[in-house]
């Protein structure tokens, strides 16, 4: 009687062990996206308006950034979905451009950091890495998408509008659709005259990111333009301004 006793209550503690530990990793994910995305959210509201960054008044809220990238270096990744690290890498890649600015700050552009891009190494979920190494690695070659151009923005006045919100896991389909018909349809971004257009040089340095999703550089603008550019027009590329994309406060 003693020993089907204590099997039973060996089971049922392994039962309520193992039950009781996958709620506590569940809860413990859902605890780091809620935290993550709302504490991205919160300081992008407070400080992006109309898609430039108030970088003076950032300066009052450094530790905030720090805190964000200390979330960045411990998030867990290992039962993310596609969609998931999609959204996080996004997230990390902007706000640790923040921070890196802020740490040279005031700063007429990044371009006068040396390594800014390909040698300033970050840890983002574990691993090290560069800036570069970030949207190439783990954005661009395993997504395929090209519209991740128009989420990632690197502090230039060149750069697509920085989104107020974080990208999240449940909208971030809908969030690069959005931002990239919002770049594309943007006077300052798109520079249309009548027999041409003049676009960023982001269409010339990823030409083939482009061109793997349609048939030249005119035709993927137009998927996303709400009055679509003529295709007899001549495309050119106007210079990139990697002036600092601070708002005028």
């Amino acid at each position: 009687m003693f020993r089907l006793l204590f099997l039973y209550v060996l089971l049922f503690g392994a039962v309520t062990t193992v039950d009781g530990s996958n709620k506590s990793t569940a809860s413990y994910e859902m605890r780091q996206q809620g935290s993550f995305y709302t504490s991205v959210t919160n300081l992008l509201q407070k400080y992006v308006k109309d898609g430039q960054v108030k970088y003076k008044a950032l300066q009052q809220d450094v530790p905030r950034l720090e805190q964000l990238a200390k979330q960045i270096a411990a998030y867990d990744l290992s039962k993310a979905s596609g969609a998931e690290k999609k959204a996080f890498y996004i997230n990390a890649y902007n706000v640790l451009v923040l921070r890196q600015v802020m740490e040279h700050y005031p700063l007429k552009s990044v371009i006068d950091v040396p390594g800014f891009f390909d040698k300033q190494k970050y840890k983002v979920a574990g691993e090290y890495l560069t800036l570069n190494e970030l949207e190439k690695k783990k954005l661009l070659l395993p997504y395929k998408d090209a519209r991740i151009h128009f989420a990632l923005v690197c502090a230039a006045k060149s750069c697509p509008p920085l989104l107020d919100e974080a990208y999240t896991p449940e909208l971030v389909e809908k969030q690069l659709e959005a931002q990239t018909r919002l770049a594309l349809n943007n006077s300052t971004f798109m520079k249309v005259q009548p027999k041409q257009v003049q676009v960023s040089e982001i269409f010339k340095w990823y030409e083939a990111d482009f061109l793997a999703e349609a048939p030249g550089i005119l035709a993927y603008i137009n998927k996303y333009r709400n009055k679509p550019i003529p295709k007899q027009n001549k495309v050119g590329y106007y210079t990139y301004n990697w002036a600092l994309n601070e708002s005028v406060e």
